[in-house]
């Protein structure tokens, strides 16, 4: 790696003051576990690097409120997601397929949602829960639904001088969710395909996919099958077919796109079983 400037604030206002919306080698580093690959490999050489190491707790930890809702700090560690029973299990047993727990004790909530990889699974997650997150920078505050943050591969609806401060996710009460990642090697490995169901007690259906598009997407086409019907095998074969047939799919190490359009088709139904702990039949 490159020689580079380390800057170690004691205030977020303080970091957000150092970042430059001009100059992208200045970089906020929250946990770094993505950041210092990218470094390593050479694809980033930053010039200045913002700890926020150094920042208010107020950033980090879960706090519930009264209606059942959450509040997690931007600067809470993944596997604090992993252990705490305030947090949703659909969560909780997502995170541990994710990685390792080594950079689960190291990797933050804000940086795993800021970071704009569609292979993370906790976005799509998220996203189907319904989870917004506060962002601060230099002209004020603003919350952005989770579902929009995203607008491309690597590419994040966030100015290069805004953070995200907390993530915010509502009462979950009566709501079945599920999360099926499908891997082509180990299950703690990069997905090839991630999906995302979430059921509400109306039978309102959400359907979110990942890791096999450029963005986590939200397939209308597919909750328009599901929402308010009542499951059975020919309601989840139109629902995979709808959802081959909206995603938009590309091709990486982890497969082709004709690959993961067949996984997809499939992966729909299944998840959908999980969230509501239904065997096929």
């Amino acid at each position: 790696m490159i020689p580079f400037e380390l800057a170690q604030p004691s205030s977020l206002q303080e970091a957000i003051g150092l970042l430059d919306p001009d100059d992208p080698t200045i970089r906020p580093l929250g946990g770094g576990t993505a950041l210092m690959l990218m470094m390593k490999s050479g694809l980033f050489r930053p010039s200045l690097l913002v700890s926020l190491a150094g920042v208010e707790d107020t950033y980090r930890g879960i706090s519930a409120a009264a209606d059942g809702s959450l509040t997690i700090g931007a600067l809470t560690p993944l596997r604090a997601l992993e252990q705490s029973p305030e947090i949703p299990a659909v969560v909780r047993r997502t995170m541990r397929t994710l990685s390792n727990v080594r950079v689960r004790n190291v990797a933050t909530v804000g940086g795993s949602l800021a970071h704009g990889d569609p292979h993370m699974d906790l976005p799509p997650v998220m996203t189907a829960l319904g989870a917004s997150v506060t962002v601060m920078g230099a002209s004020g505050e603003r919350t952005i639904v989770l579902e929009d943050l995203y607008q491309g591969y690597y590419e994040t609806a966030l100015a290069s001088n805004e953070l995200i401060a907390s993530l915010s996710v509502p009462s979950q009460a009566g709501m079945r969710a599920a999360y099926r990642k499908v891997t082509t090697r180990s299950a703690d490995d990069w997905p090839a395909l991630g999906v995302a169901i979430s059921i509400d007690p109306e039978g309102a259906t959400k359907v979110v996919v990942s890791a096999a598009t450029e963005k986590p997407t939200r397939l209308t086409g597919a909750e328009s099958v599901l929402s308010g019907a009542a499951i059975d095998d020919d309601v989840l074969r139109r629902a995979g077919d709808a959802a081959a047939d909206e995603a938009e799919l590309i091709s990486d190490p982890q497969g082709s796109a004709a690959y993961k359009r067949e996984l997809l088709r499939v992966t729909v139904g299944r998840a959908v079983r999980q969230a509501l702990d239904v065997e096929a039949s």
